[in-house]
């Protein structure tokens, strides 16, 4: 027996195991995951930052990228709070209709490490900029750099999420406080052009998206759901608390863009058209559209594949 050969193997077994869980953990895979789920990040081996994209070799700039504080008129703790806000901007000056996109959750919510990531997303605002808009991510309190307590619907333990109605829906509440913070501020800029702006998200912030627009009507030309949901199929109370938060946002002369992927691992298609269904039966305009990645990959992670929902967004903009 070649004694050198099998360690060899073994060591290499061992190297794959251990990049397989990391890729799982970075993509918030496992078990037990009781709401919409996390935010993907970038693709890895990307060489360029996230206001660039690789041409012909060299990272050209296609945005400028702007890290600013909110003003909010939330007070934790004696202490004003302020929202990190991540803003990409086209590179000429000017004045640009704009898009608030929000960030998912964290898993299921029992890894407080996560809660300081700051989520933005390239392919977002790459097609956003591209066609002449300001793209605004938001982090909500207590998220990325943002002051506050992060408090979206946890178990009164704070161990993880909670999937009971009254916990849930609480939190999406407070969600919804910071997200009423965040667009007054973007209103108040120079740069936008209030008259023309969009609301979206992906995950949590697909479903939060939703319901701002029944809160702020006259503030949104309409909403884009990436994969939307705040508690995934089978946590507790999923049902009403999901349709809950869709409904609110229906009812208005407000169009939306439901994009969808097949083989989510929180959302299959078939509960998510019957979340759209409710919602479009409570008043709601819209269309759904449900798309397939490559290779059997997470559809809930469908925000990374531009080439398949490009055409579709493209279309929601000029009906606007």
């Amino acid at each position: 027996m070649n004694w050198h050969n099998l360690i060899n193997s073994k060591l290499l077994a061992l190297a794959c195991l251990i990049f397989i869980v990391f890729v799982l953990t970075a993509c918030g895979g496992g078990g037990g995951v009781s709401d919409g789920g996390p935010s993907q990040p970038e693709p890895m081996g990307d060489p360029c930052d996230s206001a660039s994209i690789l041409d012909n070799g060299v990272c050209r700039p296609f945005a400028v990228r702007l890290d600013e504080r909110a003003t909010t008129p939330f007070v934790e703790n004696g202490q004003p709070v302020t929202l990190e806000v991540v803003l990409f901007k086209p590179l000429a000056d000017g004045r640009y209709p704009t898009i608030m996109f929000n960030h998912g959750s964290t898993g299921d919510g029992s890894n407080p490490s996560l809660f300081g990531l700051t989520f933005t997303s390239k392919t977002v605002a790459q097609f956003f900029v591209e066609r002449g808009w300001i793209v605004a991510f938001p982090q909500r309190r207590g998220r990325g750099a943002s002051d506050g307590l992060y408090d979206e619907g946890f178990k009164p333990d704070r161990s993880s999420y909670s999937c009971e109605e009254d916990l849930a829906l609480g939190g999406a509440e407070r969600a919804l406080d910071d997200m009423d913070a965040a667009v007054d501020w973007l209103r108040n800029r120079a740069d936008v052009d209030t008259t023309r702006m969009l609301v979206g998200g992906t995950s949590r912030g697909g479903i939060l998206s939703v319901a701002h627009v029944g809160r702020r009507p006259d503030v949104f030309l309409g909403a884009v759901n990436f994969v939307g949901g705040w508690v995934s199929e089978g946590c507790g109370d999923y049902r009403e608390i999901n349709q809950a938060l869709f409904v609110a946002g229906a009812g208005i002369a407000v169009p939306s863009s439901w994009l969808y992927g097949a083989n989510d691992s929180f959302y299959s298609l078939p509960y998510s058209r019957t979340n759209f269904g409710a919602y479009t039966m409570a008043g709601g305009l819209g269309e759904f559209q449900a798309f397939t990645r490559a290779s059997g990959l997470n559809g809930h992670f469908l925000i990374n594949d531009p080439g398949l929902w490009e055409t579709t967004l493209d279309a929601f903009l000029d009906q606007l």
